[in-house]
C-alpha cells in the first residue's frame, strides 16, 4: 500500500511540474522550484520533529507519535521530490543543433536533480 501511495504522489508531482513547464516554459526554471520546495519541506520536517520531541518531553505520547508520523511523511515527500527528473528546456539555439540540423541531445534522458 505504501508503494502505491509513493507512486501516486510521484505521479501527481510530476504532472504538476509538467503543467508548470507548459504554462511558463521560458520564465520558469523547474530545478530552482524543486530546490526551493526541498528547502521548505526540510524545514517543515525539522519543525515537526521538534514538536514531536517537545511532546515527548511533556509525556504526551499520542501527540508525539502524531508529530513524528507527520515528519516521516514529509521525509517521504522529500525523497519523492528529490527523485523527480527535471527535463532540460528545449533550445532552438545553434549550440544544440549539429551541422545536419538535428538536435544532438534529443535522445538523452532528462537530468535527475
Amino acid at each position: 500500500m505504501a508503494q502505491l501511495h509513493d507512486l501516486r504522489l510521484r505521479l501527481l508531482v510530476q504532472q504538476e511540474s509538467e503543467q508548470i513547464a507548459k504554462l511558463q516554459p521560458t520564465d520558469l526554471d523547474l530545478s530552482v522550484v524543486q530546490a526551493r520546495c526541498l528547502c521548505w519541506l526540510a524545514l517543515l520536517a525539522e519543525a515537526h520533529e521538534d514538536q514531536a520531541n517537545d511532546a515527548e518531553r511533556r509525556l504526551d505520547t499520542e501527540q508525539a507519535m502524531g508529530w513524528f508520523a507527520d515528519s516521516m511523511r514529509l521525509r517521504d515527500v522529500i525523497q519523492v521530490v528529490t527523485s523527480i527528473e527535471i527535463p532540460l528546456p528545449e533550445s532552438t539555439s545553434g549550440s544544440d543543433v549539429d551541422e545536419g540540423g538535428e538536435d544532438q541531445f534529443s535522445g538523452d534522458p532528462p537530468i535527475v536533480a
